[in-house]
């Protein structure tokens, strides 16, 4: 079993699980009053939201090898209403997804690639603990 055999959904919440118990992933003050984009008109509701959006943003760090800030918010924007005007897409909130990947960083999981594609990108600690989930 491994991140390909499992549904998203299924291996996001188990990981999210994980990620609880890791003392680096703890939620900010701040993220209860914070919108992830403004293509959204509350607040999560969830109280494991913080930990469920981390699960998803390592997943796409271990799907797609190196990923930045930038393609990371396109991957969670979504379309704008704008009254009686077409909906129009929008990027997602910059500041959940550079917390979270800051803290993976300090976790050990991630670490900043050098290279030709600039971003981030696991390390063998998070990739073991990306696979040992089942």
């Amino acid at each position: 079993m491994g991140i390909y055999d499992l549904s998203g959904n299924e291996y996001n919440s188990k990981l999210a699980l994980a990620l609880q118990k890791i003392k680096e992933f703890e939620i900010p003050e701040w993220a209860y009053f914070v919108k992830t984009g403004v293509t959204k008109e509350r607040v999560p509701e969830d109280k494991d939201f913080w930990f469920k959006r981390a699960a998803s943003i390592l997943r796409q760090v271990y799907i797609r090898k190196v990923v930045g800030i930038s393609r990371l918010k396109t991957r969670y924007g979504g379309r704008m209403k704008r009254g009686c005007k077409p909906e129009e897409f929008r990027k997602g909130s910059g500041k959940i997804i550079r917390t979270i990947l800051q803290q993976a960083e300090k976790a050990g999981l991630v670490e900043k690639a050098t290279g030709k594609k600039p971003g981030r990108k696991l390390t063998k600690k998070g990739i073991e603990l990306l696979d040992s989930i089942k």
